[in-house]
């Protein structure tokens, strides 16, 4: 097969900019850790001594990750003056942590994956899964910081407010379980909005409980309780269900989906939110799809494989074949009800 020259430098430079883009990441993190992108959007311009002053950090390395994002467009840079700054689009994307299009946690997971690596060709060459847990542990912080911006932007203002009567029983004092919870930002989030409400943050990963706890208990909110177990071992009875960016990690959704059924109260709701995607390959050729692609491959399906059941259904699985999963499992109403740049939102009642 002859290779046209012209497509040829194109692939090339496609992956070179790749490379670029995945050497810069663990810049990202650095950047965060440090306070480096919150001293030069409040500050800023500011010279690389003016930050290494104010940041305590060495001059020396802080001019090499200047430049570095600097060349990777994420930076500003002043000639004349040799000064560097942020435009108030890079300051939202990177130096605000509540901002809706904040992306540092993506740079958190990425660092996860490539620790993972070893463990993933593992599992290419046997079929075995690879538990959550068993993941590196910037993984756990990942999925907060990566999804909670868009929790935080839609999910008490926007999301909520689409589920039949759910805002009314918040108000007056419903019963709530948070299943998959991880490190809770989502429980959080409610029951700080709804303090009449009581809320249940169950997750099987006990350091992400232990964790959850203590956020909760510096947010000052007594109206959560806090448990480490399975999606399909968790009993009571309850007016909300709810299930953030983790049923497609599950081995057998379909039985989980018969267990959520069993411990709705009557007229009770369950609330889906999952990676956004389309309903087909050719419908996730874009950048988001392609980074939850490779997440699935790394995480979401290993993890699903870990289980009974073995269903992966993958973080691209979509809305349709999710609303097969749960119609299956004894949902006789089932719809997507909000949608974002990240996540769709699927309400199920019986």
């Amino acid at each position: 097969m002859a290779i046209d020259p012209d497509k040829l430098n194109a692939t090339a430079m496609r992956m070179i900019a790749d490379v670029a883009a995945a050497a810069t990441g663990p810049l990202i993190v650095l950047g965060e850790r440090l306070g480096l992108f919150r001293a030069l959007a409040a500050h800023g311009p500011l010279s690389s001594q003016e930050l290494a002053a104010r940041t305590g950090c060495h001059e020396r390395y802080l001019r090499e990750w200047l430049n570095t994002l600097v060349a990777a467009e994420y930076l500003q840079y002043e000639r004349t003056t040799a000064r560097y700054s942020m435009s108030a689009e890079q300051a939202a994307c990177l130096a605000d942590p509540d901002s809706p299009v904040a992306i540092t946690g993506g740079y958190y997971g990425i660092m996860a994956l490539y620790h993972d690596e070893p463990k993933v060709e593992e599992a290419f060459r046997t079929g075995k899964g690879i538990g959550w847990g068993d993941h590196h542990g910037c993984l756990f912080c990942a999925a907060e910081k990566f999804f909670g911006p868009g929790y935080k932007a839609n999910l008490v203002e926007h999301w909520l407010p689409q589920l039949d009567g759910v805002v009314d029983k918040l108000r007056r004092g419903a019963r709530v379980a948070d299943v998959g919870c991880g490190h809770a930002l989502s429980t959080r989030l409610m029951a700080r909005a709804f303090p009449n409400a009581e809320f249940d943050g169950i997750d099987y990963h006990p350091p992400s409980i232990a964790h959850a706890t203590e956020l909760a208990a510096s947010w000052g909110l007594s109206n959560i309780h806090f448990r480490t177990g399975g999606a399909s071992d968790f009993d009571g009875s309850y007016d909300l269900i709810t299930f953030f960016d983790c049923l497609h990690d599950m081995g057998d959704p379909v039985a989980i989906a018969r267990h959520v059924r069993q411990r709705l109260a009557p007229g009770g709701t369950w609330m889906v939110v999952e990676p956004a995607a389309g309903d087909s390959v050719a419908d996730n050729i874009n950048p988001i799809a392609r980074a939850f692609y490779a997440f699935s491959t790394m995480v979401c399906v290993p993890v699903s494989l870990s289980q009974p059941g073995r269903a992966a259904l993958g973080a691209q699985a979509g809305p349709a074949q999710t609303l097969e999963v749960i119609r299956a499992g004894g949902f006789g109403d089932a719809r997507v009800v909000a949608t974002s740049p990240t996540n769709f939102v699927i309400a199920a009642r019986v």
